[in-house]
């Protein structure tokens, strides 16, 4: 039988060419690890909830830790194991990774990458240590035409060693990348990989997030569960940033998630697909992507997010639609497997059932409680507007702040004018109302209690009570009163609204 190559340039594809991120490193490993803990707790090696896996970061030196407590690899499987490529013992739809190729990922962004492990009981340490400088050196050559197999590549690059273990109950693997690529300097800046892991590792929820308990309840009611695991950076243990607080750009707080809703998915069997947790606010608007990390609908198998923030934004009709919430979606049904570079599923009925269901609840839910959010909230600022205008109109009454009756008339008409669009404003609510379904019903609610209507009083000036002149412009001949209320007459008439209102006060506060 004829014997088929693979080129050196596979090796690129599954390493510098396989993630468009350099972090994703750090979820490729952890994701191995996550593996090993399950079985070291089936094993009875660990107990739940002792393992741990630690991330270092040496900046002087530039060199990256991560390491585990998990089974390691016994010395007789560590050779196979590590130095076989895409011939992983692992299952898939029960394993987090299953390809094998993970291990990898690493020699794309170091000079030399090193793995240590040791297994229960053995008293051995086994340590392979790749030349990643080389492996991409002997890559360029490949594609410069002087050939390579991908075999000649590792056996170049490939350096197997053992060593006495001390401590023969010790069991571990350690990864470490050795001398970071100079362009790959964020992969050591703390803020940045912590920022990355806290939506994308399998961690969980920070304290500060209240309606934990009530996602983990609903997940215990389905019969499954959210993996969750001790991940360390640098001595700091890492937890999904979700909160219950929206924040504008400038880091002012404008809404907040006073509930979390949940939803099933099922396939025609009634088997269960996913399930998801979204955060219900006012919807007052898109949340602003600074200062909102956990903005948006994310997609998750085994807790370790699937892409980015926006990996479900193409299921809504309106892709802007993502960007009005918070939430997570977990995927359950075994035939939902992540691709090879984990940014979707591989595409199959279990994929189609899904993106069927989520579409629907989208597109019929979820689009008609933001876009209510937006029309109640609009209708509110319409009705708050009429009733500050409506009480400054007054305060300038009482206090004869007019310039003359021109000046008033003008400023009637705008009061009543906004009054109009009050009336129908409040008749939107009320529509709205008898429309809205349970959820939305819940948003209008949050809303009625943030703004409640009241009628704002006029500012009376003891001062101006028994004076009929105006005694705002009182300085002014008639003359020049005259010339001030044909300036505010010519803004009124070239401006809009809101504008030329803006304008003339601020005319008026100066005089």
């Amino acid at each position: 039988m004829d014997e088929f190559i693979f080129g050196a340039n596979i090796l690129e594809n599954l390493t510098t060419g396989m993630y468009q991120d350099s972090k994703v490193i750090y979820r490729e490993y952890i994701q191995n690890s996550c593996d090993q803990i399950d079985k070291a707790v089936r094993d009875g090696i660990l107990k739940q909830n002792e393992g741990f896996i630690k991330i270092w970061l040496d900046h002087e030196k530039r060199n990256i830790t991560i390491e585990d407590n998990a089974t390691g690899i016994p010395e007789a499987e560590f050779k196979r194991t590590l130095g076989n490529i895409a011939d992983s013992d692992k299952k898939i739809g029960e394993d987090k990774g299953f390809r094998g190729i993970g291990r990898l990922c690493g020699l794309a962004y170091c000079k030399e990458l090193i793995i240590t492990s040791s297994f229960n009981e053995e008293g051995i340490v086994s340590i392979l240590k790749c030349d990643a400088k080389k492996m991409r050196r002997l890559i360029d050559e490949h594609a410069r035409g002087m050939k390579h197999t991908a075999n000649d590549v590792l056996q170049a690059i490939y350096q197997f060693e053992q060593k006495k273990e001390k401590n023969s109950a010790s069991h571990f693997f350690k990864v470490e990348l050795i001398d970071i690529n100079p362009e790959n300097t964020d992969l050591l800046d703390f803020q940045q990989v912590k920022d990355y892991l806290s939506f994308v590792a399998p961690a969980p929820y920070q304290s500060s997030f209240h309606y934990r308990s009530k996602i983990y309840n609903h997940a215990k009611e389905l019969g499954t569960k959210i993996d969750e695991y001790n991940i360390t950076l640098d001595g700091e243990q890492i937890f999904k940033k979700y909160t219950t607080i929206l924040k504008d750009p400038n880091g002012e707080t404008y809404d907040d998630i006073s509930d979390v809703e949940l939803k099933d998915f099922k396939n025609e069997n009634g088997e269960l697909l996913a399930w998801m947790w979204v955060g219900v606010c006012s919807f007052k608007k898109s949340i602003p992507p600074k200062n909102n990390p956990m903005r948006g609908l994310r997609l998750r198998k085994e807790n370790i997010q699937i892409d980015g923030e926006d990996s479900l934004q193409n299921l809504f009709k309106e892709p802007r639609g993502n960007g009005y919430f918070i939430g997570e979606v977990f995927a359950i049904d075994k035939e939902l497997i992540p691709n090879s570079q984990r940014d979707y599923f591989n595409e199959n009925k279990a994929r189609n059932d899904l993106e069927r269901e989520l579409k629907k609840y989208f597109n019929e839910d979820l689009q008609k409680i933001y876009n209510v959010g937006s029309e109640v909230n609009s209708a509110y600022n319409k009705i708050e507007t009429f009733e500050r205008k409506n009480a400054e109109f007054k305060t300038k009454e009482i206090n004869k702040s007019f310039l003359d009756d021109t000046h008033r008339k003008r400023e009637l008409k705008n009061v009543q004018e906004s009054k109009e669009k009050a009336d129908a404003a409040q008749e939107t609510i009320k529509k709205a109302k008898e429309k809205a379904g349970i959820l939305a019903q819940k948003v209008i609610s949050k809303i009625e209690a943030e703004r409640p209507l009241s009628v704002a009083k006029p500012v009376f000036h003891p001062l101006n009570a028994k004076s009929h002149e105006n005694r705002k412009f009182s300085k002014y001949s008639q003359n020049e009163r005259k010339i001030i209320s044909k300036i505010f007459s010519i803004i009124s008439t070239v401006a809009d609204p809101e504008t030329a209102e803006l304008i003339i006060k601020k005319i008026e506060d100066k005089l």
